[in-house]
Order: structure tokens, then C-alpha cells, then sequence
């Protein structure tokens, strides 16, 4: 389906990421100067791929993430990618969120009113950061059917305040919206066929 779309996985090892950027042999976040420095790897690495990306931001080999590297890594990293100046034009799926990383991220998410989908162990997905209910549901839905035409919007989401969510959540970039095929895209019916992320990235 990627391949359809003509957008490029990109998967991201933060843990690899942070040895690289900051010479260190741990995987502890910790400051906000190393947090910024990997977000700013990520940007650059994103920055790099000439057609649209899903990132596949997996923190699993991240022991300690506190609250001011979620921010930089996690929270800033989305909204570098909501401006219209943005480097690149990518999507993002948070992948490997233990309960150490699941708290300050959160946080960080509902203060800065953003958005994002989270794999699940195997094949679940969700939403975690500032949402309504009707948000919710309307992606609930999109993410049973994986994929919605344009041409069955109306029948999919019956209520003008489905519509205003479904484009609600285009916007924040937790649903993909592209022209040709028309549609409504679930980021998770993009990556569940995708391998699991190496430790090359």
C-alpha cells in the first residue's frame, strides 16, 4: 500500500539515534540539550527523503525519558512537522512506549494540544495527547476500516461533526489524506505489513 502511495518507511531507532548524536553508551534522555540534539538528527535524516515518509519512531531501546526530552524528541519533533515550512512531509507512529515513556510523553502531548498514533504490542494501534470524543470514534472507525474512499466519506461518517473530526484528524497528521487513490488513509494500515524496525536506522 506504501508503495502504491508512494511514501517511504522510515524507521527510527531514538536509542541508536542518541549514541550516535551525543557519543554516549547509554540510553538514557535526560537532558533537554541531548533531546535536542536528536531531535534535530531526526529532522535532518527526515529532511533527506524526497517523498512523503512514515517515521517509525521507536523508543524501545530508550531506558530513562524524562519529561524534557519527551518535550524536545516527542512533542517539538510533531510540531516542527505541523509548520507549513516543515522540512519534509512526514507522518509519525510511536512505537516501543513502555510505562517510562508513556507518562512524560503523554504529558507533553496534552500541553502542547498535539496528537499521535502508538503501535501497540503486535498489531494494535491508538491515539494518545489531546483529542474530543467524536475525535476519537471518527478514528476508531477509520482505523477498523483501514482505508476509506472519498466517494464513501458520507457513508462511513454520516454527521457533519464526523466530517469536521475526520478533517480535524488530517490536520494533526494521525490520518493520512491522499489525492490519488482518493482517501482517507489509517497511519496504521500503512505499517502493519512493514517489518520490524532494525537497529541500522
Amino acid at each position: 500500500m506504501m508503495r502504491e502511495l508512494g511514501i517511504d518507511p522510515v524507521p527510527i531507532d531514538v536509542g541508536g539515534v542518541l549514541q550516535r548524536s551525543v557519543a554516549t553508551l547509554y540510553s538514557h534522555l535526560v537532558t533537554r540539550p541531548t533531546g535536542r540534539a536528536v531531535r534535530l538528527a531526526i529532522e535532518t535524516q527526515l529532511a533527506e527523503i524526497s517523498r512523503p515518509a512514515l517515521s517509525l519512531i521507536d523508543l524501545s531501546e530508550v531506558t530513562v525519558l524524562d519529561f524534557s526530552c519527551a518535550d524536545e524528541v516527542v512533542a517539538k519533533l510533531l510540531l516542527r512537522f505541523l509548520e507549513e515550512d516543515r522540512p519534509g512531509d512526514a507522518y509519525f507512529v510511536l512505537r516501543g512506549l513502555g510505562d517510562q515513556h508513556r507518562g512524560p510523553i503523554t504529558t507533553v502531548l496534552e500541553h502542547h494540544n498535539l496528537l499521535a498514533v502508538v503501535q501497540l504490542d503486535g498489531a494494535s494501534f491508538e491515539l494518545i495527547g489531546t483529542r474530543t470524543e467524536i475525535e476519537e470514534s471518527t478514528w476508531e472507525i477509520l482505523e477498523e476500516a483501514g482505508h476509506v474512499r472519498a466517494d464513501h466519506v458520507v457513508e462511513m461518517f454520516p454527521g457533519e461533526a464526523e466530517w469536521l473530526a475526520l478533517a480535524e484528524l488530517v490536520e494533526r497528521r494521525v490520518v493520512l489524506r491522499h489525492a490519488d487513490p482518493d482517501g482517507y488513509y489509517a497511519l496504521s494500515a500503512l505499517v502493519r505489513d512493514l517489518p520490524a524496525p532494525s537497529s541500522d536506522t
